[in-house]
């Protein structure tokens, strides 16, 4: 069983994601951080691919990219560091990034390697539905990564259902249409979009991510979906110097 679905079994609601790009502050930050994530009680971490042109990111993420790729940081490197890590961590480990960079390292190099450094799981947001169907999900299942897709409030319910029987791990439910760090707090029309999800009840677990920055966005997304995923306002922690483990208890809503 892949390492992502014993994580939802074993641990059905709150669970708690984080996001970080790879290289960022520094480019050997990756493994100190992942150990201080787990030490810190995260349960999941998404650790993101620097890309030149991340169009799904805000301003944030977009610098922490850019300055993760001005440090150095490549693909190779991180999953240098991914197969570094996995001799102190343990919980699941995502790799969200982009295609391009993944076609330039070539799709089966990529995912032997990701297999090798230890990785539970794919994001990638510009992967087409179709191209996952017709082309990569036998590709991921053959290298035991879980193949985690992206709904958002646009999606229709017949899209939803689509994407739902093509993931596996969980679905990454966008909670609104617009770029990662834009919009704080959630609205009454976001939570509207998170009741109709549950309505359908998908086969996967759901995880909310985009806007998730304080207690009180967690608590609520969390009552709505198996949990929520930080991902700006952890990347402003870094830059502020907050230790990690403050970090991830103000968020749980612990003093």
């Amino acid at each position: 069983m892949n390492q992502i679905e014993t994580l939802f079994q074993q641990k059905p609601n709150n669970i708690f994601s984080i996001y970080f790009t790879a290289g960022y502050p520094e480019k050997n930050s990756t493994v100190s951080i992942l150990q201080e994530l787990e030490q810190a009680g995260v349960d999941l971490v998404e650790v993101g691919i620097p890309f030149s042109d991340p169009v799904a990111d805000g301003p944030v993420i977009q610098q922490s990219s850019q300055q993760a790729i001005e440090n150095g940081m490549t693909l190779k490197l991180l999953l240098q560091q991914l197969k570094e890590a996995r001799k102190t961590v343990s919980i699941p480990l995502i790799l969200m990034g982009y295609l391009n960079p993944i076609l330039q390292m070539g799709l089966e190099n990529f995912c032997r390697e990701a297999e090798e450094a230890g990785v539970a799981g794919l994001i990638i947001p510009d992967l087409p539905l179709d191209q996952v169907q017709s082309e990569y999900k036998s590709l991921f299942e053959k290298h035991g990564l879980a193949n985690i897709l992206l709904i958002t409030p646009q999606t229709s319910d017949e899209r939803i259902l689509q994407i739902d029987a093509a993931s596996n791990g969980f679905v990454y439910m966008v909670s609104s249409s617009s770029t990662t760090g834009v919009k704080k707090g959630l609205s009454a029309e976001q939570l509207h979009y998170f009741e109709r999800i549950q309505k359908l009840q998908l086969k996967n677990p759901q995880l909310i991510g985009f806007g998730i920055g304080d207690h009180a966005s967690f608590s609520t997304a969390c009552s709505h979906a198996n949990g929520a995923i930080v991902g700006s306002a952890f990347i402003k922690a870094l830059n502020n110097q907050l230790p990690i483990a403050d970090f991830v208890r103000s968020l749980r809503g612990k003093s």
